[in-house]
């Protein structure tokens, strides 16, 4: 079934939701599937070339090479090219730390601290192609180090502030890094979080390290260990002022970036530069209509690929403004961010439908209390978001008048693939779809043979053409890469996402293939049951987990948040329990409904799931290094705990 673009109904949404169809988006996808590298040459004639490519493409299934013989730097794509214009003087990086002290870097500013991290990094020796591994708090330094590394050609691999020393042993172990870079802490509700000290138990079991630099953040002492650590201020005294960017191949890896949630060993994404930047360079300015004057705030963490590309490689490549905050969303109050947004005047707000649910929970006063009126247009990113929250972001952050750009993508992909792009021209926007393709990505639903999906009937999210977003490979895996990626469904890329095509021809994403529950035979996605309970007035969140039943295979088992001054009751679990049943059927119906003050969730602010369901079945939750607040976990084993008491004594009796 092809692509259905024309469609003049207009919905029953409220009239602010609507949003025109665009015969605009319709010709420039349709153009860029029928000619895709005469498509990709226009954008990529947008940025900065030492050298223009030989071809375009080169597809040799499974792995595109793009751009080939092209030279070009990422650096220079993000800061050198705008310190030769008025953006110079414009601001690149609004900071703010967790205790509320700031910093402002212009353009120049970057432009002088990236040469000096550069010129560091050459005097220990760093050549194109080494492998560098970030290990840092949300500072400053962290972009920096990026664009440092990507100046002179290394290869950089940032692992997430929140991991332990085990973690980052592997991923170090993996890339063979010789340079750790850490901090001597950083903050996190109001705690120090000491990463020195993990650096130091993670250098332990790694012998290609050679030396570790230490930034100085919280002014804690901590051991240096002589010959291997240097504090980086004293590694600039000796630094130069300016290091000629290298001009590496367009085919050239800019990082490896580690894709989170596995069960086993982490799968190291790597992507190149000149497919990556041209790609994002475009979807940015597609989904966002980002542009030079605009005061960008992404609040994910560096350390996932949603801080590489969206706060990091493509807002600086359009010469934004960038908001980097370092600490927790509701600290030390719930209207943080509304602050931050009304104190930076925060044009584009990107963040997490859990984080959304989140603040739902606390109530529109805290936005109330604060001037949002900078902000022209939302995103939601990391999960599917359900309608409720959709129009509570819509109505109480965005004021009835922002567009919410629902957007699709993952480590792998590189950039957003599936989005609204008010950039193209606006469409009509439905509540918990992420719309269509952006042009240059062919994407349809197919079942388990391959074979399209009709309207309305869910299946596997494939890619059927090569993108220049898409990851180069996986690290030292390449049987991996072929494995995880292109046999299910050879030619195409397989997401592992379930989704559905509405009539429109709407993309709706419906959850993980492992997240998938079988209960007496029947698979039911996570997704779909969580999104008929939040439906519920008074719930805040909601989250699945399953334990063994001898029946059924699996029973379903929630865990519920609720909003302020709602409090739990009999009768609110048995509507809750009947929510599933009614919308999805019979099959549905949870066997139990915990009532809990919080859901154990990464700092990303996804849930853990696994904690949930390794409570459920009561097993070890093993691994937390990544968990946000480990009380919340303690709160859903009370939970449970006093409910099977309750049960056993019902029982007995």
């Amino acid at each position: 079934m092809g692509y259905d673009y024309g469609s003049d109904r207009v919905s029953s949404l409220p009239t602010g939701l609507r949003m025109w169809p665009s015969k605009r988006y319709a010709e420039m996808h349709l153009r860029s599937l029928q000619n895709p590298e005469g498509f990709w040459a226009e954008e990529a004639r947008k940025l900065d070339w030492y050298k223009t490519w030989d071809h375009i493409l080169d597809w040799k299934p499974p792995y595109a090479r793009w751009f080939v013989g092209g030279r070009l730097n990422a650096c220079h794509q993000c800061v050198d090219r705008h310190v030769k214009t008025w953006r110079r003087s414009k601001v690149a990086i609004y900071w703010e730390g967790e205790a509320g002290e700031t910093r402002v870097l212009s353009y120049s500013t970057l432009f002088r601290e990236v040469n000096r991290f550069a010129s560091v990094l050459k005097q220990l020796g760093v050549r194109k192609g080494d492998r560098i591994a970030l290990y840092l708090p949300m500072v400053p330094e962290l972009p920096i180090f990026m664009l440092a590394c990507a100046r002179i050609g290394a290869i950089h691999t940032v692992i997430f502030s929140g991991f332990s020393a085990q973690a980052i042993a592997d991923r170090v172990n993996d890339t063979q890094a010789r340079i750790i870079i850490t901090a001597d802490g950083g903050y996190r509700r109001g705690n120090i979080v000491a990463l020195k000290e993990i650096t130091d138990e993670a250098a332990k079991l790694c012998p290609s390290v050679e030396k570790v630099i230490v930034i100085k953040r919280t002014g804690e002492p901590v051991p240096m260990a002589a010959g291997r650590d240097w504090w980086l201020s004293s590694l600039l005294d000796k630094s130069e002022m300016l290091v000629k960017p290298e001009a590496v191949e367009s085919t050239h890896p800019l990082y490896v970036l580690y894709t989170s949630g596995t069960t086993g060993k982490p799968k190291g994404v790597v992507h190149g530069t000149g497919g990556y930047l041209v790609f994002n360079h475009s979807v940015y300015e597609w989904a966002f209509n980002i542009r030079e004057e605009s005061v960008y705030w992404c609040t994910a963490d560096v350390g996932w690929v949603t801080g590489h590309s969206s706060i990091v490689y493509a807002p600086l490549s359009h010469g934004a403004a960038i908001v980097l905050y370092e600490g927790a969303p509701d600290y030390p109050t719930v209207d943080r961010w509304w602050d931050i947004i009304e104190k930076y005047g925060v044009t584009i707000f990107y963040t997490s439908p859990t984080a959304v649910r989140m603040f739902m929970r606390y109530g529109e006063e805290w936005p109330l209390k604060h001037d949002l009126s900078s902000l022209e247009l939302l995103g939601s990113v990391g999960e599917p978001i359900n309608p409720e929250a959709w129009q509570w972001y819509y109505k109480h952050i965005g004021g009835e008048r922002c567009p919410i750009v629902d957007t699709w993508w993952q480590t792998e992909t590189g950039g957003i693939m599936l989005s609204p792009a008010p950039g193209i021209e606006p469409i009509l926007l439905k509540p918990g779809s992420v719309t269509f393709p952006l042009p240059g990505v062919d994407a349809t639903v197919v079942d388990a043979e391959g074979n399209e999906n009709p309207p309305g009937q869910r299946g596997f999210l494939i890619i059927r053409k090569p993108w220049p977003g898409m990851l180069l490979d996986i690290y030292g895996a390449p049987e991996l890469y072929r494995e995880s990626y292109w046999s299910r469904f050879p030619g195409s890329y397989y997401t592992g996402d379930f989704a559905m095509r509405d009539e429109d021809g709407y993309f709706w994403l419906l959850g993980r293939t492992d997240e998938v529950l079988k209960v007496a035979g029947h698979r039911i996605g996570t997704v779909e049951l969580e999104d008929a309970v939040v439906s519920h007035p008074a719930v805040a969140e909601a989250a699945v987990a399953s334990k063994p039943d001898a029946v059924k295979g699996e029973s379903i088992v929630f865990f519920v948040t609720l909003k302020a001054g709602v409090s739990p009751s009999s009768s609110l679990k048995k509507e809750i329990v009947e929510l599933p049943r009614r919308v999805i059927g019979a099959i549905a119906t949870p066997d139990e409904v915990y009532f809990v003050q919080s859901l154990p969730k990464t700092r990303s602010g996804k849930i853990m799931r696994r904690v949930l369901k390794a409570v459920a079945s009561g097993q070890s939750v093993g691994d937390l290094t990544t968990l946000e607040d480990e009380a919340s976990v303690e709160d859903v084993k009370k939970a449970y705990q006093s409910l099977r008491k309750v049960s056993d004594t019902s029982k007995g009796n």
